[in-house]
């Protein structure tokens, strides 16, 4: 048990230190997309706005989602690192209960346990907006991802979401903007 709370206390540190959205209390079950269509969900989404994540360092950042098999979601997350590398990273989504099908679960590697991808709202064609958060004892982490199938999206549409996000008590302050500007990204598209 005391092993336990050390390494508790240790991941808590370094998510603190990370940047990372860390709250009190227990995770929110925010509504999902209604009837969510993962067929209409894939393929390449750029990323507006996000909660800081220790595990995103770039900017450009896109998703690619693309049928892996029956049920399975094949995802490729992209981004721009300062020294002018691409970062990828190759995984799966797939919904734990086939009745909720737009909370999905990513996982990234073999054997770890997979995060939490609940679309929150979405129209397929413009904007999506994602929500996850893990349960850590007295607190959680959360991430939010606003995302678009164009490199801009209207401020109109980032407001509404960001009201979406609010009712479910996320910061949307704490939301940074991610680059997505032609020339900066041009990389990206090599």
């Amino acid at each position: 048990m005391k092993a336990m709370q050390v390494i508790s206390l240790t991941l808590l540190s370094v998510l603190a230190a990370s940047a990372q959205v860390l709250k009190s209390g227990k995770c929110p079950k925010p509504a999902v997309q209604a009837d969510f269509d993962a067929s209409r969900y894939l393929g390449k989404w750029y990323e507006i706005k996000k909660l800081p994540a220790f595990f995103q360092k770039g900017e450009c950042s896109t998703a690619t989602y693309s049928l892996k098999s029956p049920g399975v979601v094949g995802v490729l997350n992209s981004e721009l690192l300062d020294d002018g590398t691409i970062n990828s990273i190759i995984g799966s989504a797939k919904a734990k209960n086939p009745a909720e099908p737009a909370k999905l679960e990513v996982s990234f590697f073999e054997g770890s346990p997979p995060g939490p991808y609940w679309v929150l709202s979405t129209d397929y064609e413009g904007h999506s907006l994602v929500y996850g958060c893990t349960d850590f004892g007295l607190f959680r982490t959360e991430f939010s991802w606003i995302l678009s199938r164009e490199p801009t999206l209207s401020e109109e549409t980032v407001e509404e979401l960001h009201g979406i996000l609010s009712s479910v008590g996320v910061n949307v302050d704490k939301m940074v903007h991610t680059i997505q500007d032609e020339t900066y990204c041009s990389a990206m598209n090599q």
